[in-house]
Protein backbone atom coordinates (compact mmCIF):
# COMPACT_ATOMS: atom_id res chain seq x y z
CA UNK A 1 0.00 0.00 0.00
CA UNK A 2 1.36 3.17 -0.96
CA UNK A 3 1.48 6.42 0.86
CA UNK A 4 -1.23 7.91 -0.86
CA UNK A 5 -3.48 4.91 -0.84
CA UNK A 6 -3.26 5.03 3.20
CA UNK A 7 -4.07 8.67 2.66
CA UNK A 8 -7.16 7.92 0.50
CA UNK A 9 -8.09 5.22 3.15
CA UNK A 10 -8.25 7.50 6.05
CA UNK A 11 -10.48 9.87 4.16
CA UNK A 12 -12.41 7.05 3.22
CA UNK A 13 -12.82 5.42 6.31
CA UNK A 14 -12.93 8.02 8.61
CA UNK A 15 -10.47 6.41 10.68
CA UNK A 16 -6.82 6.55 10.99
CA UNK A 17 -7.15 3.05 13.47
CA UNK A 18 -5.02 -0.16 13.41
CA UNK A 19 -6.39 -3.32 15.24
CA UNK A 20 -2.99 -5.17 17.05
CA UNK A 21 -3.83 -9.18 16.65
CA UNK A 22 -1.98 -9.91 19.50
CA UNK A 23 -3.83 -12.87 20.01
CA UNK A 24 -3.27 -15.41 22.94
CA UNK A 25 -4.71 -19.03 22.53
CA UNK A 26 -4.91 -18.53 26.62
CA UNK A 27 -7.08 -15.65 26.39
CA UNK A 28 -9.49 -16.48 23.64
CA UNK A 29 -13.07 -17.59 24.33
CA UNK A 30 -13.13 -21.02 25.08
CA UNK A 31 -15.99 -22.03 22.89
CA UNK A 32 -13.59 -21.43 19.84
CA UNK A 33 -10.98 -24.22 20.72
CA UNK A 34 -12.89 -26.63 19.50
CA UNK A 35 -12.00 -25.25 16.28
CA UNK A 36 -9.08 -26.59 14.02
CA UNK A 37 -7.41 -23.41 14.69
CA UNK A 38 -8.23 -21.05 17.32
CA UNK A 39 -6.24 -18.62 16.60
CA UNK A 40 -7.20 -18.19 12.97
CA UNK A 41 -10.71 -18.34 13.88
CA UNK A 42 -10.87 -15.73 16.69
CA UNK A 43 -8.64 -13.51 14.28
CA UNK A 44 -10.88 -13.96 11.64
CA UNK A 45 -14.28 -13.11 13.68
CA UNK A 46 -11.82 -9.85 14.95
CA UNK A 47 -11.19 -9.09 11.01
CA UNK A 48 -15.23 -9.23 9.95
CA UNK A 49 -16.32 -7.33 12.49
CA UNK A 50 -13.74 -4.25 12.74
CA UNK A 51 -12.28 -3.74 8.62
CA UNK A 52 -15.15 -1.03 7.60
CA UNK A 53 -13.67 0.81 11.07
CA UNK A 54 -10.10 0.71 10.77
CA UNK A 55 -7.05 1.24 7.34
CA UNK A 56 -4.46 -1.35 9.54
CA UNK A 57 -4.10 -4.76 11.01
CA UNK A 58 -1.03 -5.63 13.18
CA UNK A 59 -0.36 -8.89 14.15
CA UNK A 60 2.09 -9.45 16.98
CA UNK A 61 4.64 -12.26 15.76
CA UNK A 62 5.44 -13.60 19.23
CA UNK A 63 2.14 -14.87 19.83
CA UNK A 64 2.29 -17.04 17.22
CA UNK A 65 5.47 -17.55 17.02
CA UNK A 66 5.82 -18.97 20.70
CA UNK A 67 2.99 -22.12 19.01
CA UNK A 68 5.75 -23.01 16.85
CA UNK A 69 4.20 -24.79 13.42
CA UNK A 70 0.83 -24.34 14.49
CA UNK A 71 1.29 -20.76 15.35
CA UNK A 72 3.30 -19.84 12.04
CA UNK A 73 0.09 -21.31 10.32
CA UNK A 74 -2.01 -18.99 12.24
CA UNK A 75 0.03 -16.34 10.87
CA UNK A 76 -0.26 -17.43 7.75
CA UNK A 77 -3.88 -18.03 7.27
CA UNK A 78 -4.34 -14.67 9.41
CA UNK A 79 -2.36 -12.58 6.32
CA UNK A 80 -4.02 -14.37 3.54
CA UNK A 81 -7.62 -13.32 5.02
CA UNK A 82 -6.34 -9.88 6.14
CA UNK A 83 -8.66 -7.03 3.58
CA UNK A 84 -6.30 -5.63 0.69
CA UNK A 85 -7.87 -2.00 1.18
CA UNK A 86 -5.96 -2.65 4.84
CA UNK A 87 -2.56 -1.72 5.53
CA UNK A 88 -0.95 -5.25 6.80
CA UNK A 89 1.91 -4.57 9.48
CA UNK A 90 3.49 -7.57 11.25
CA UNK A 91 5.08 -6.50 14.64
CA UNK A 92 8.07 -8.34 14.79
CA UNK A 93 10.97 -5.48 16.17
CA UNK A 94 13.63 -7.63 14.13
CA UNK A 95 16.94 -6.29 14.35
CA UNK A 96 20.23 -7.96 13.21
CA UNK A 97 23.15 -7.81 11.15
CA UNK A 98 22.47 -7.36 6.90
CA UNK A 99 22.48 -11.30 6.00
CA UNK A 100 19.87 -12.14 9.08
CA UNK A 101 17.70 -8.94 8.18
CA UNK A 102 17.76 -10.32 4.31
CA UNK A 103 16.49 -13.29 5.46
CA UNK A 104 13.46 -12.30 8.02
CA UNK A 105 12.56 -9.77 5.06
CA UNK A 106 12.23 -12.43 3.04
CA UNK A 107 10.34 -14.73 5.86
CA UNK A 108 7.70 -11.63 6.17
CA UNK A 109 7.96 -9.77 2.90
CA UNK A 110 8.44 -12.73 -0.11
CA UNK A 111 4.59 -14.21 0.02
CA UNK A 112 6.21 -16.22 -3.14
CA UNK A 113 8.28 -17.92 -0.55
CA UNK A 114 6.58 -18.19 2.89
CA UNK A 115 2.67 -17.74 2.11
CA UNK A 116 3.50 -13.90 3.78
CA UNK A 117 3.85 -10.52 1.97
CA UNK A 118 2.89 -8.23 4.86
CA UNK A 119 2.99 -4.15 3.53
CA UNK A 120 4.95 -3.20 6.63
CA UNK A 121 7.34 -4.59 9.35
CA UNK A 122 8.53 -3.12 12.87
CA UNK A 123 12.46 -2.80 12.95
CA UNK A 124 14.29 -2.39 15.92
CA UNK A 125 17.54 0.28 14.57
CA UNK A 126 19.96 -0.17 17.34
CA UNK A 127 22.66 -1.99 14.90
CA UNK A 128 22.05 0.80 12.06
CA UNK A 129 21.31 0.96 9.00
CA UNK A 130 22.37 -2.63 8.57
CA UNK A 131 19.28 -3.60 10.53
CA UNK A 132 16.75 -1.95 8.40
CA UNK A 133 17.93 -1.11 4.96
CA UNK A 134 17.62 -4.78 3.56
CA UNK A 135 13.96 -4.70 4.19
CA UNK A 136 14.03 -1.54 1.84
CA UNK A 137 15.30 -3.34 -0.87
CA UNK A 138 11.36 -4.76 -1.27
CA UNK A 139 9.72 -2.06 -3.36
CA UNK A 140 6.36 -0.66 -2.03
CA UNK A 141 7.08 -2.11 1.09
CA UNK A 142 7.14 0.25 4.82
CA UNK A 143 9.67 -0.19 7.54
CA UNK A 144 8.66 1.31 11.08
CA UNK A 145 11.39 2.23 13.13
CA UNK A 146 10.97 2.16 16.74
CA UNK A 147 11.80 5.60 17.92
CA UNK A 148 10.15 6.49 21.54
CA UNK A 149 8.17 3.51 22.88
CA UNK A 150 5.75 3.80 25.57
CA UNK A 151 7.49 1.53 27.70
CA UNK A 152 9.07 1.96 31.08
CA UNK A 153 12.41 0.62 30.14
CA UNK A 154 12.28 3.65 27.17
CA UNK A 155 14.59 5.90 30.19
CA UNK A 156 17.31 3.56 30.01
CA UNK A 157 18.30 4.14 26.18
CA UNK A 158 15.58 6.50 24.37
CA UNK A 159 16.74 9.28 26.47
CA UNK A 160 20.37 9.29 26.54
CA UNK A 161 21.81 12.65 26.02
CA UNK A 162 24.02 12.41 23.00
CA UNK A 163 25.69 15.82 23.17
CA UNK A 164 23.56 16.88 20.39
CA UNK A 165 19.87 15.77 22.11
CA UNK A 166 18.27 12.55 22.75
CA UNK A 167 19.28 9.07 21.28
CA UNK A 168 15.97 9.16 20.32
CA UNK A 169 15.86 12.37 18.13
CA UNK A 170 19.30 10.99 16.86
CA UNK A 171 17.42 7.86 15.45
CA UNK A 172 14.75 9.53 13.92
CA UNK A 173 17.24 11.92 11.82
CA UNK A 174 19.64 9.25 10.78
CA UNK A 175 16.60 6.85 9.55
CA UNK A 176 15.52 10.01 7.44
CA UNK A 177 18.45 9.48 5.73
CA UNK A 178 18.02 6.39 4.79
CA UNK A 179 14.32 6.38 2.74
CA UNK A 180 11.78 9.17 2.67
CA UNK A 181 8.34 9.44 4.35
CA UNK A 182 7.40 7.02 1.56
CA UNK A 183 8.95 4.09 2.78
CA UNK A 184 9.43 5.13 6.70
CA UNK A 185 7.40 5.14 9.99
CA UNK A 186 8.11 5.60 13.18
CA UNK A 187 6.75 3.74 16.51
CA UNK A 188 6.17 6.17 19.19
CA UNK A 189 3.82 5.79 22.21
CA UNK A 190 0.91 7.55 23.06
CA UNK A 191 1.90 8.21 26.64
CA UNK A 192 4.63 10.42 25.06
CA UNK A 193 1.93 12.71 23.70
CA UNK A 194 3.83 15.70 24.80
CA UNK A 195 6.82 14.59 22.71
CA UNK A 196 5.26 14.35 19.80
CA UNK A 197 5.85 18.30 18.84
CA UNK A 198 9.28 17.93 19.31
CA UNK A 199 9.27 14.43 16.99
CA UNK A 200 7.19 16.06 14.39
CA UNK A 201 10.30 18.94 13.79
CA UNK A 202 12.29 15.78 12.89
CA UNK A 203 9.97 13.62 11.36
CA UNK A 204 7.33 16.31 9.90
CA UNK A 205 5.83 14.14 7.18
CA UNK A 206 6.62 10.19 8.40
CA UNK A 207 3.51 8.30 9.43
CA UNK A 208 3.69 7.50 13.25
CA UNK A 209 2.27 4.45 14.16
CA UNK A 210 1.31 5.09 17.89
CA UNK A 211 0.56 2.13 20.22
CA UNK A 212 -0.93 2.49 23.62
CA UNK A 213 -3.91 4.45 23.29
CA UNK A 214 -6.68 2.25 24.65
CA UNK A 215 -5.57 -0.54 27.43
CA UNK A 216 -2.44 1.82 28.31
CA UNK A 217 -4.34 4.69 28.71
CA UNK A 218 -2.57 6.93 26.23
CA UNK A 219 -4.35 9.95 25.14
CA UNK A 220 -5.62 10.05 21.64
CA UNK A 221 -6.85 13.63 21.60
CA UNK A 222 -3.28 14.40 23.05
CA UNK A 223 -1.63 12.53 20.04
CA UNK A 224 -3.58 14.09 17.71
CA UNK A 225 -3.04 18.05 18.92
CA UNK A 226 0.84 17.24 19.02
CA UNK A 227 0.96 14.53 16.38
CA UNK A 228 -1.41 14.81 13.93
CA UNK A 229 -0.16 16.52 9.86
CA UNK A 230 -2.19 17.98 7.00
CA UNK A 231 -2.53 14.05 5.91
CA UNK A 232 -3.09 12.82 9.25
CA UNK A 233 -0.02 10.88 9.44
CA UNK A 234 -0.51 8.56 12.61
CA UNK A 235 -2.12 4.97 12.44
CA UNK A 236 -2.91 4.38 16.38
CA UNK A 237 -2.71 1.40 17.61
CA UNK A 238 -5.05 -0.65 19.64
CA UNK A 239 -4.81 -4.24 20.62
CA UNK A 240 -6.39 -5.07 24.55
CA UNK A 241 -9.32 -3.23 24.32
CA UNK A 242 -10.42 -4.36 21.18
CA UNK A 243 -10.31 -7.71 20.72
CA UNK A 244 -10.38 -8.59 24.68
CA UNK A 245 -13.50 -6.22 25.22
CA UNK A 246 -15.51 -9.43 26.09
CA UNK A 247 -14.73 -13.42 26.95
CA UNK A 248 -17.78 -14.56 25.46
CA UNK A 249 -19.61 -15.91 22.52
CA UNK A 250 -20.37 -12.22 22.10
CA UNK A 251 -16.58 -11.11 21.50
CA UNK A 252 -16.91 -10.09 18.12
CA UNK A 253 -19.43 -7.38 18.63
CA UNK A 254 -17.94 -6.33 21.49
CA UNK A 255 -14.73 -5.68 19.54
CA UNK A 256 -16.84 -3.80 17.51
CA UNK A 257 -18.60 -1.78 19.64
CA UNK A 258 -14.84 -0.50 20.58
CA UNK A 259 -13.59 -0.34 17.67
CA UNK A 260 -16.63 2.22 16.77
CA UNK A 261 -15.96 4.03 19.89
CA UNK A 262 -12.53 4.93 18.62
CA UNK A 263 -13.33 5.30 15.20
CA UNK A 264 -16.06 8.15 15.80
CA UNK A 265 -13.46 9.78 17.82
CA UNK A 266 -10.95 9.46 15.15
CA UNK A 267 -13.52 11.47 12.81
CA UNK A 268 -14.39 13.79 14.78
CA UNK A 269 -10.17 15.11 14.90
CA UNK A 270 -9.86 14.63 11.09
CA UNK A 271 -12.80 17.16 10.94
CA UNK A 272 -11.57 19.03 13.52
CA UNK A 273 -8.00 19.15 11.45
CA UNK A 274 -9.69 19.85 8.20
CA UNK A 275 -8.53 16.28 6.74
CA UNK A 276 -12.30 14.96 6.14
Amino acid sequence: MSRQQLIAQIKQKKTFLCVGLDTDVEKIPDFLKEYPDPAFEFNKRIIDATRDLCIAYKPNAAFYESRGMAGLQSLISTYEYLPKDCLSIIDAKRGDIGNTSDNYAKAFFNEDVTGMGFDAITVTPYMGNDSVTPYLKYEGKWVIILALTSSVGSKDFQYLNTGEGFLYEAVIQKANTWAGADRLMFVVGATKSTEFANIRKYAPDNFLLVPGVGAQGGSLEDVCKYGMTADCGLIVNASRSIIYASKGEDFAEAARAEALSLQQQMQVELEKAGII
